[in-house]
């Protein structure tokens, strides 16, 4: 079974290749998409497992993908940090396999301080990345609809301690649910930030900023990245509300 795969439509703008080493998440976030990709049922899908024989497969295909210069993708399914990690470690297996393949590597979680015990790990390749997902700034908001995720600071003191050991650092803001908090976002983690990854709500009508609202975030978002010289990426679907 191959399990390093090359994703197909918007899954692409995150990454050329990507493994999901658990199946299901237990962070709980309302906005999650994957469910409905897998066609799993969202109780079902909360009560997350290792895949099978995931670390046997991977070892093959790292081979297969030895030296890649497209770093592969964790992960777009699940959180390669979500809680399990602390009892299977099969994150960090993961990792230990595609390092000695000499694969770069790219990260996005909301698993805050639990990331961090790998960044001995991530520091081994300059090609490697490490990125979180912000969507509220305050702890209620992120608690009511991420209630199974870590805590907006804690995941911010992991990129920032990911930054200072010289790990090259990224954060998605996507969905954007407010425009002003997400501007908070971007205030306090452009000091250690490297790239920014820009997307808006989906699958969920009636719900997150206006267009209009969305236009003035992002014309004021990006003369911001500009002046500090931080490079940025636009979802496509979000790109529209740029003009």
């Amino acid at each position: 079974m191959k399990v390093i795969y090359e994703p197909t439509g918007k899954a692409r703008e995150f990454g050329d290749l990507a493994c999901n080493l658990y199946r299901g998440c237990s962070h709980g976030c309302f906005y999650c998409y994957a469910p409905s990709i897998l066609r799993m049922e969202k109780e079902k899908f909360l009560q997350p497992e290792p895949r099978k024989d995931i670390i046997k497969h991977l070892s093959k295909d790292a081979e297969r993908y030895r030296g890649s210069t497209f770093p592969i993708f964790l992960s777009f399914t699940t959180d390669p940090y979500q809680p399990i990690e602390r009892e299977f470690q099969i994150t960090r297996q993961a990792l230990e396999i595609l390092t000695a393949n000499n694969c770069a590597i790219n990260i996005l979680t909301k698993g805050g301080s639990l990331a961090c015990r790998d960044f001995d790990i991530l520091q081994q390749n300059p090609r490697n990345w490490f990125g979180v997902t912000l969507t509220y700034g305050y702890s209620h908001a992120s608690e009511a609809f991420e209630p199974g995720a870590a805590l907006p600071h804690y995941r911010i003191k992991s990129l920032k301690t990911a930054k200072y050991l010289g790990i090259n650092t990224w954060v998605s803001l996507e969905p954007i649910m407010s425009p002003t908090m997400a501007m908070e976002l971007i205030r306090a983690t452009i000091d250690f930030t490297d790239l920014y990854k820009i997307g808006k709500l989906n699958h969920q009508p009636g719900m997150g900023p206006s267009g209009e609202e969305l236009r003035a975030f992002l014309k004021e978002a990006l003369e911001l990245l500009e002046a500090n010289g931080k490079r940025y990426y636009i979802k496509q679907d979000t790109r529209p509300f740029l003009k």
